[in-house]
C-alpha cells in the first residue's frame, strides 16, 4: 500500500463528520457484549486500541483496574477526553505501542475492525507484535476483521418501526393495527429482499474480480465515510497470521451473532486469541 492510501485513511478518519459520527455511538453489538463479558476479566489492565469516539469505553472501563484508550486521530482522543475526563487516553499509532511496557496489560481490544486500517501489511504485523509484547502471559486480545469473501447481503428490517407505524394507522383498534402490521410487514419483506439482492450484485461486481476474494486476503477501497483502504481476510488467514506469533486462537464469532455465521454472508468476524503462559 502506498503513502497515498495511508494519507487517505487518516484524512477520512480525521474529518469532522467522521469524528462526530464515532463520538455519537454508544452501544456494543451482541457479539461484542458476549465476548467482552466472557474474556475480559474484572479488574483487568485494559488497552483499547482504535478507541475512536469512546464507543467501547463505558463497558470496558467499568471492568478495568486500569484503562487506556488509544487512537491515531487527535480529534478522536479529544472527544474521548471530553466525554470521559477521569480516564486515560493517548494519541498513538497502533503499529507503534512503544509507550507501553512489556507485559503491562491483561487484555487488548481492537474493535470495529480497526486493525484492518493499519497500513501497510508490515505495519499491521508490527501492530500484532506490539500487542503480543504488551500482553501479560495468559493475556487476551479481542479484535474484529473484515471477511474477504463476504459477497451475500442478508435482508433485514426493523420490526419495531413497522409496529409503530401500524399503531399510528390503527385509530386505537387492535384489530386494525394487526391488519396494518401484516400489510406493512409484507411490503417491507419484499423491499428488504430487493435491497439485499441489489447490494449483493454490487458486492459481486466489486469483490469477485479482486485478488483478495480468491487469495482470501488483500486490500480493497471501502466506500465507508467517503473512502477507506481496508484489509480483508478469511478466518484461516487471520489464524495463520497470529499463530505465527505464537498466539492461540480461542474463539471466532461472526458480527451477525447470535445468528449462525456464513463464509459468504458474514461481513466480519471477531477473534479471541490468547498469549500462552510460557511465551
Amino acid at each position: 500500500m502506498s503513502k497515498r492510501s495511508l494519507d487517505l485513511n487518516r484524512h477520512t478518519y480525521g474529518a469532522t463528520e467522521t469524528v462526530t459520527h464515532y463520538a455519537a455511538l454508544n452501544y456494543l453489538t451482541p457479539c461484542e457484549r458476549m465476548l467482552f463479558g466472557s474474556y475480559v476479566r474484572s479488574s483487568s489492565a485494559i488497552l483499547d486500541l482504535g478507541v475512536g469516539g469512546g464507543r467501547t469505553t463505558p463497558f470496558l472501563a467499568q471492568k478495568a483496574s486500569s484503562y487506556v484508550g488509544v487512537d491515531y486521530i487527535p480529534a478522536m482522543i479529544e472527544e474521548c477526553r471530553r466525554k470521559f475526563p477521569a480516564l486515560e487516553f493517548k494519541v498513538a499509532d497502533a503499529a507503534n505501542l512503544s509507550a507501553f511496557a512489556d507485559a503491562s496489560f491483561d487484555a487488548v481490544v481492537f474493535a470495529f475492525n480497526g486493525i484492518d486500517f493499519v497500513i501497510p501489511d508490515s505495519a499491521r504485523m508490527r501492530c500484532l507484535q506490539h500487542i503480543r509484547r504488551v500482553l501479560k502471559p495468559g493475556g487476551v486480545v479481542v479484535f474484529s476483521s473484515h471477511n474477504a469473501r463476504a459477497i451475500l447481503v442478508r435482508p433485514s428490517w426493523n420490526r419495531e418501526r413497522l409496529l409503530r407505524a401500524a399503531l399510528r394507522f390503527s385509530l386505537g383498534s387492535q384489530m386494525v393495527a394487526s391488519a396494518w402490521m401484516v400489510i406493512l410487514t409484507g411490503v417491507r419483506v419484499v423491499l428488504a429482499y430487493c435491497q439485499a439482492l441489489l447490494k449483493t450484485f454490487g458486492r459481486i461486481a466489486k469483490r469477485i474480480p479482486a485478488k483478495a476474494f480468491w487469495r482470501g486476503e488483500g486490500w480493497l477501497l471501502d466506500s465507508a465515510h467517503g473512502g477507506l483502504y481496508t484489509h480483508y481476510a478469511v478466518p484461516g488467514r487471520v489464524i495463520a497470521e497470529l499463530e505465527a506469533l505464537n498466539f492461540c486462537c480461542d474463539r471466532i464469532l461472526g458480527d451477525d451473532f447470535p445468528r449462525p455465521s456464513h463464509p459468504l454472508a458474514t461481513d466480519w468476524y471477531y477473534y479471541v486469541f490468547i498469549k500462552p503462559l510460557d511465551k
